[in-house]
C-alpha cells in the first residue's frame, strides 16, 4: 500500500467530503462548511488533488452527467479509506503526545 502520510489538509478534506458521492463544487462547499470558512479549495487545488487521488486510487469516478462537465461525483475507495483512517490514528497520537506537554 502506498503509505502517503501525512495527508497534506487538502486531501484531508477531500477524502472527508467523498465518503458519500460529491461532486466538485459540493466538495468545495463541505470542506468551506467543515472549517468555518478557514479551508477554501480553489477548482485547481481541488482538480489536481482529485486526479492525483483518483491515480492513486484513493476515490473513483462515482457517476458522470454526459451533458454537463460538472457533474462528475466521486466516491472514497477502501484504498481511500485505509489512508484516511491511518491519517487520523497518526494525528490522534500527535495530539495525545502534545497533551503530556501540558501535563509536565
Amino acid at each position: 500500500m502506498d503509505n502517503s502520510t501525512p495527508l497534506t489538509e487538502a486531501l484531508f478534506y477531500i477524502l472527508l467530503a467523498v465518503r458519500t458521492p460529491n461532486h466538485g463544487y459540493g466538495i468545495i462547499q463541505d470542506i468551506s462548511e467543515m472549517t468555518d470558512g478557514r479551508v477554501v479549495l480553489g477548482p485547481g487545488t481541488l482538480y489536481g488533488a482529485i486526479n492525483s487521488m483518483l491515480t492513486k486510487g484513493w476515490i473513483c469516478l462515482y457517476s458522470e452527467d454526459k451533458e454537463s462537465r460538472k457533474k462528475k461525483e466521486y466516491l472514497v475507495t477502501s484504498i481511500g479509506r485505509e489512508i484516511f483512517k491511518n491519517e487520523v490514528k497518526r494525528l490522534n497520537e500527535l495530539v495525545k503526545n502534545a497533551k503530556k506537554m501540558d501535563e509536565g
